[in-house]
């Protein structure tokens, strides 16, 4: 990439930035209790532009230096929290926010490349048997602060994406006959996504372990 070129993009991300900051600088400004619905507008814009800066400076990385993508996303994962655990059998996955809504492509790039990278770093480092017959579990946790207004529906989120990658690396197929999908909310600390992947069988136990702690954690 020749330096004119480099420099236009360079500014370009620096216009980004300014933008992200004043609307840093309005949710600052903005009474929440009093004007929640104008919070809300300020709070996404300001989350899908953090969101778009990080996936434009990642392709000037690939596209001006001698870094990998791939390499790059691994520590993007670690970076995120990505996390990707097996106990009992059921593979455990932690995404350090909620999902984003359909039809945000930044936002669910700057999530699932470093997922992607991090399910590819996990076959690799470990002995993973394909599930065929399964259930993937999705459990959404919002903060209990002022979690009321911000609870989506589940047919608002960008859950295929998601599905289809953690698919490539766990399960023979994410098709309806071999693979069901169940929706949880949850209230805690913070705000996160976790996925429970496992054989069929092991589902009802699961859920039972769910519904036994529900009223510690808050389990709508």
């Amino acid at each position: 990439m020749n330096r004119s070129a480099l420099s236009r993009r360079i500014s370009s991300i620096l216009d980004d930035t300014q933008r992200l900051q004043s609307a840093l600088y309005a949710m600052s400004a903005t009474d929440i209790q009093r004007y929640p619905d104008n919070y809300e507008v300020l709070s996404t814009d300001a989350a899908l532009r953090a969101e778009t800066v990080a996936c434009r400076l990642r392709h000037l990385i690939y596209a001006s230096t001698g870094v990998r993508k791939n390499e790059y996303l691994s520590s993007a994962a670690q970076a995120q929290g990505v996390e990707i655990l097996e106990r009992d059998g059921i593979f455990e996955i932690t995404l350090p926010c909620l999902l984003p809504k359909r039809k945000q492509s930044r936002s669910a790039e700057y999530l699932i490349d470093p997922l992607t990278a991090a399910l590819e770093r996990y076959v690799r480092e470990h002995t993973v048997k394909r599930l065929r017959n399964c259930t993937v579990c999705f459990a959404h946790n919002y903060s209990r602060d002022n979690y009321e207004r911000r609870v989506r529906d589940y047919d608002n989120l960008e859950v295929k994406q998601i599905l289809d990658a953690v698919a490539a690396y766990l399960l023979i197929d994410d098709g309806g006959l071999l693979c069901d999908v169940y929706h949880t909310t949850k209230l805690g600390e913070i705000d996160c996504t976790q996925m429970f992947v496992m054989d069929v069988s092991r589902f009802p136990a699961w859920l039972e372990s769910q519904e036994i702690t529900a009223q510690d954690i808050g389990s709508q």
